[in-house]
Formats: structure tokens, sequence, C-alpha cells
């Protein structure tokens, strides 16, 4: 009889600084208003045993069983009974690095409120302009962060204490950590950001360091993997759709009118598939993970001048990593921590709109709107708001119990701890196959926009 293969288990485990001995202060707290330890809800705190499920559907559970292998899992994450730092010995670091994102402010808030009140660390420090604020040559002090300070900064959008991008030595990342005698640092930020603070714990552990790196994922593109969610994604789709119903209405408002919409996107489409599904004004969706083509039978332009043959106006949305395709020529331009720059699919569009119906003699009222700068700035809202909190108390919880070189994350609608290492190793995009873009082409009704097809 022929043994069948286990499924390789993905390395979820998190790695910890050491064995936490010492009691959590919410353990007292629980306690408050209770005749006796066996009244307290223990579901309020979890251990590492504890444990969400990667793929939670059934088929893939009777598969595992059948062949003998373990379902990979992730820790969940929460409050732990025993802790590694003392909170009165704890001196925190907060940072938040790369483009700005809905809800920067809410997490700077929350972690401040959770270290302060719940676990009485009092001092949090604020290092200003990202990785920049740990190097001595660029200048920039340290700020003292309390509950006061951040009490109303959750209603502002950006980020208090400012951000950066660029690539700064990690030796001297961590000799600065040393320096300032720290011993937990958040990381909030994007793929970047992420990568930082992978690079820096692995300096903390090469020289046997104690100090805890916890990551809290942002990107406004909702693209990091292993994450299901990111912050500041609702907000930036709900703005989103207003721009779009805009621009639907200019486009109702005129004969042969186009409303041409650019939204954030860099590699991953996910705002503007879902704004363009959420509100159902959108003719043509255009994401960098489907390809498309401009001219010939079957391509972007002869399909759109058939819409308005037949409708009078149009909508199309554009994510900015759309058609890079078209730019192959050009020079690559890379920001200061090495992305690659996009070109203006926005405006390249609009212009090979125009000169099509112009070489037709067709009238066009075509307006192109790109909110970009304006939803990223933007302060979360509601559900934003409650989701940034939740990722500040569990980041909070994470490093107060020793565990390091790990982000926050939520799957299968549970906090869990993600190694940084795994959402790094690659980016999250529509899966062209999946069920969000064939919702989206159903919306649509988007045919293929393939020459010849």
């Amino acid at each position: 009889m022929t043994k069948k293969r286990a499924i390789d288990v993905q390395n979820l485990e998190i790695e910890t600084l050491g064995p936490p001995k010492i009691d959590s202060p919410l353990l007292g707290s629980s306690l408050k208003g209770r005749d006796s330890e066996e009244s307290i809800d223990w579901d309020a705190f979890f251990d590492d045993g504890h444990r969400i499920l990667m793929d939670a559907s059934l088929d893939s559970f009777e598969r595992y069983k059948e062949q003998g292998a373990v379902p990979s899992s992730f820790e969940q994450a929460g409050a732990r009974r025993k802790i590694y730092f003392d909170p009165s010995k704890v001196r925190a670091g907060i940072l938040t690095a790369g483009g700005l994102c809905p809800g920067l402010n809410d997490v700077i808030r929350s972690l401040v409120m959770t270290l302060f009140y719940r676990y009485g660390v009092q001092n949090i420090l604020g290092i200003r302009y990202g990785y920049q604020g740990l190097i001595p040559s660029f200048g920039h002090s340290l700020v003292q962060l309390t509950p006061s300070s951040v009490a109303e900064i959750h209603q502002f959008g950006g980020t208090i204490l400012g951000s950066s991008r660029g690539n700064q030595s990690i030796e001297e990342l961590v000799d600065s950590l040393e320096r300032t005698n720290m011993n937990i640092l958040f990381c909030i930020g994007g793929d970047g950001t992420l990568r930082g603070a992978h690079a820096i714990a692995g300096e903390i552990k090469q020289r046997n360091l104690k100090i805890s790196v916890v990551g809290i994922p942002k990107t406004i593109d909702n693209d990091i993997s292993m994450v299901s969610r990111s912050f500041g994604f609702e907000t930036a789709v709900a703005k989103a759709t207003e721009v779009i119903r805009s621009a639907h209405t200019e486009s109702q408002g005129a004969p042969f009118g186009v409303g041409l919409v650019k939204l954030m996107g860099r590699d991953s489409g996910f705002i503007a598939a879902t704004a363009a599904l959420a509100r159902g004004d959108a003719n043509f969706v255009l994401i960098p993970e489907v390809n498309f083509d401009i001219d010939g039978p079957g391509a972007l332009l002869v399909k759109l001048y058939e819409r308005l043959k037949a409708r009078g106006h149009a909508v199309i949305v554009v994510a900015e990593g759309a058609g890079q395709k078209f730019f192959l020529d050009e020079q690559v331009v890379k920001d200061a921590s090495g992305n690659t720059l996009n070109k203006d699919i926005g405006q390249f569009l609009a212009d090979k709109i125009k000169q099509y119906f112009q070489k037709l003699g067709q009238d066009l009222n075509l307006k192109y709107i790109d909110p970009s700068y304006i939803i990223r700035s933007a302060p979360a809202n509601s559900s934003d708001q409650v989701f940034c909190s939740f990722l500040g108390q569990k980041a909070a919880h994470a490093a107060m119990a020793g565990k390091t070189d790990l982000l926050i994350g939520q799957w299968n609608d549970h906090f869990v701890h993600v190694p940084i290492a795994m959402a790094i190793a690659k980016r999250k995009k529509v899966d062209p196959m999946g069920e969000l873009w064939s919702s989206v082409l159903e919306r649509t009704g988007q045919p293929s926009l393939i020459a010849g097809k």
C-alpha cells in the first residue's frame, strides 16, 4: 500500500523573546468586582494554543485529515495571562512610514491608550518621519505620547508623527534602539516598512537583544499577503464610490460624455474593483491584474465608442498600476523606498480617447478625475476606526507578551499573528478568475478588451 504524502504545513510560528513569566495587569482588572478567581471570564485571554485555520473550508479540512497532515493555522491574537515585559520598565516606540492612509492616527491612539491604561506603560515615544526618526543625522526629535496628546487625533487624516520613504541602515536603526533603551518598536506601514521591520528584528536577534518588533500592516491598496483586510481600505472604497458617482453625473450631463476616474492600486486593483462593484455606475474597470488593449477590434477605444453610440455616456475606472505595458519604452523611475513609480495611465488614456474621437470627427465631453491624494489623506470612517482600534490593542498585547517579528492581521474574521517574513514574500492581487473580478464583470457587463476578441 502506497503511503499518502502529507501536505506541507507552512511555517506560521511566531518568535518570542523568551518565556512570559509576569502576571498581566489585565488579569488584575478582570478580578475587579468578582468574588473569586473561578468567576473570571478566561475567554478574555488567549494562549499560543488558540489557532485559526488558514483554510476553513470543509473540503480542505477533509483533505488534510485524509492525508494525515496538520492543517495550517495562525496563532490567535489577543491578551495573554502571562507577559514578558515588566510594564514599569517598558520604553515603547511607534513609527509610521510610507504613504498616507486613513486610520494612521487611529492606530497610534489605540496603541497609546492600550499601553497606558491597560498595562500601565508610562514611556511611549513617537518616532517622527518613519525610520528617519531613528537616524541621528536627520535630527528628528522623539515625541512623548500620552493619552491627552492623542485624545483627539483620530478625528484627523494623515499621521501626527509624519512619514517618509527611504532605505536606512539597519545597523544604525538598531544602534539607535539600544541608545534610547527602547524595548518595543511598533512599525505601522506597508510592504517596504514591514521589510524594514523584519530586517530590524533579524539584526536584534543576531545581537541577542531583547527588543520586540511588531508590525501593523498599512496599505490603502489592501495588497499585503496573508492579511485579508488592511485598515484604510474601506474608507478608500467609500470615498472612491463618491467620485465614481460624480463621474457618472458628469458623463450624463453632456452628449458623448465620458467620466474617467483614476484610483489607487499600484500593483493590485482591489480599490478600483470593489468601488466599481459597490457603486455600479462604471462601464469599464481596468486593473493591473487583467490585460487590456487600447487599439484594434475588441479593444477599449472601439468598445467605448460602441457604448457611447448606444447609451450616450460612459464611466471608466482605472487603477494607477493598470496598463503599464504601454510605457515599456520609457525610463524606469523608482521612489526612495525602491518601488517602481508607475506612469500616469489616467492621463495617457484621456489623451488616447480624445485623439481617437477627434480622428472620428466625433464630439466628446471627457472629464478626468484623479482623487488619489484626497482619498489617502481623509480621516478614517467609522468602520475603519473600529478596525484600527482592534489592531492597536492586539499589537500592544503581542508586544507585551514578548512576541516579535510579526504583524497583526485579520483572517477568517479573527485577529491573528502573522510572521512578517510570510506577509512580505509576495503581494496580494485580484484573482482574474476569482469571485471579486467575476462580480465586477457581471455588474458592469464589461467585455474582453483584448484586440481581436
